[in-house]
């Protein structure tokens, strides 16, 4: 089955350093020295401009959705490559 390309993104001024997204998905989330989540690229390195999207690995899709519902600073935003619409996190309905 091929799954819709999505891109995530962590939104640090909504972060609460909860870390339950790094739980679900470590391939994708990690904790900056500043205590809060970032997203990581396929090269492992940590996105810390503001905004930075990063695609979503097809076996994790259904990980980050979960983080993005389960985020207690709803600041994760989860997003279909495609088009941009918003299909998990603040602006998803």
């Amino acid at each position: 089955m091929t799954r819709e390309p999505l891109r995530v993104w962590v939104d640090q001024d909504l972060c609460t350093g909860d870390g339950l997204c790094v739980q679900y998905a470590p391939e994708v989330f990690e904790f900056d020295i500043d205590g809060l989540a970032y997203v990581k690229g396929t090269d492992g390195e940590l996105q810390t401009s503001p905004g930075s999207q990063v695609d979503v690995p097809d076996h994790l899709h259904l990980e980050i959705i979960d983080a993005a519902k389960e985020c207690p600073g709803d600041c994760i935003h989860v997003q279909r490559a495609s088009d941009g619409v918003a299909v998990a996190g603040p602006n998803a309905d």
